[in-house]
């Protein structure tokens, strides 16, 4: 073998050990992640947001490897919490409120969506609030944000919900399906539905951003148990989630195409675009993931007023604010 050929054959040989050696090193990385099980409402024209931190390697930066669990609703992401089935969740805040005053381990660490994309859209015929009565409007379980979205609008109304017909029809797809079909007269759906061509001939009655300012759309829920065996890793969490946000917001081609790739979306969807750009012209996002305890109180008074709750709870016994501010601190928002 003359020197080129071996000098060739070395440096092969030498790459061959390089890359089995990188190989085990991103192994032994990926092995070292800590898992973090996390519950998620199913992905639709938001999806870029709310998994910016699971796809785009923000939390394994953080070292954790985040393992997503879609739920069908709030309900079920609690229970599963509750459970020791997940390490968080997200949703709607009034499940945790009502769990905890009924003595329930629940621990609200930051609010990612802080204004509400729903509303009440309705068919042709339906032209204000007092139409309603006697008429069928799907929700999702009792409960949920959706039920008590349309509970509360339908109160400030002076309507009683009881001389409305509430159909829990499930998740926000199966409610517009339920509407377009005729199925139901109104349906609590999400603004995304807007620029579909099927939604022609409907129209939100009823913008919950405006008629309700204070209701909170998503918080990340833990328990106190949990957060107490896995203190740091919460933060961890928490500072991948923030740093996500933040960047998906910087990055709208980026997060409308994960979007996309998310809800496998067609090309033509007008809906991801929609939703980013409803969600910056808002302020829908926060990747600062506060705690806005007065609109909590609110929503906690509102739950007294409409039955769901016997009494106010200790909305500071609900939260968990060092956690947050810890992980705001690594992610570099200032706050």
């Amino acid at each position: 073998m003359n020197f080129s050929a071996l000098a060739r054959h070395i440096a092969a040989g030498a790459a061959v050990v390089a890359a089995v050696a990188g190989s085990a090193q991103v192994e032994a990385q990926a092995q070292a992640l800590k898992p973090w099980k996390h519950g998620i409402i199913s992905p639709k024209a938001d999806a870029g947001f709310l998994l910016m931190a699971a796809k785009r390697g923000f939390a394994e930066k953080e070292g954790l490897k985040l393992e997503l669990l879609e739920v069908k609703d709030d309900q079920i992401g609690l229970k599963a919490l509750l459970a020791g089935e997940l390490d968080s969740y997200e949703g709607g805040v009034q499940g945790a409120i009502a769990a905890d005053v009924r003595g329930a381990d629940v621990k609200i660490m930051g609010c990612h969506w802080v204004v509400i994309p729903h509303g009440i859209m309705v068919k042709a015929g339906v032209d204000r609030m007092a139409d309603l009565k006697g008429k069928s409007v799907a929700v999702s379980a009792p409960g949920s944000f959706p039920d008590m979205l349309a509970r509360v609008a339908l109160t400030r109304a002076k309507i009683a919900p009881a001389d409305v017909r509430l159909a829990a029809v499930g998740g926000d797809r199966d409610r517009y399906g339920a509407l377009v079909g005729g199925v139901v007269d109104a349906a609590v759906v999400s603004n995304e539905y807007l620029p579909l061509p099927s939604s022609k001939g409907l129209r939100m009655l009823l913008e919950g951003k405006d008629a309700l300012p204070n209701f909170v759309r998503i918080c990340m829920f833990s328990t106190g148990k949990r957060l107490a065996e896995r203190r740091e890793d919460a933060i961890r969490y928490l500072t991948a989630q923030s740093k996500a946000l933040r960047y998906a917001l910087a990055h709208r081609d980026e997060t409308i195409k994960l979007t996309v790739q998310a809800t496998d979306a067609k090309a033509d969807d007008p809906r991801p675009a929609f939703v980013f750009d409803d969600a910056v012209k808002v302020g829908a996002v926060a990747p600062d993931l506060p705690l806005p305890m007065e609109k909590f109180a609110w929503m906690q008074e509102q739950m007294v007023e409409l039955g769901q709750i016997p009494k106010p709870g200790d909305l500071t016994r609900m939260v968990d604010p060092e956690v947050r501010l810890q992980a705001l601190a690594r992610a570099g928002v200032t706050r």
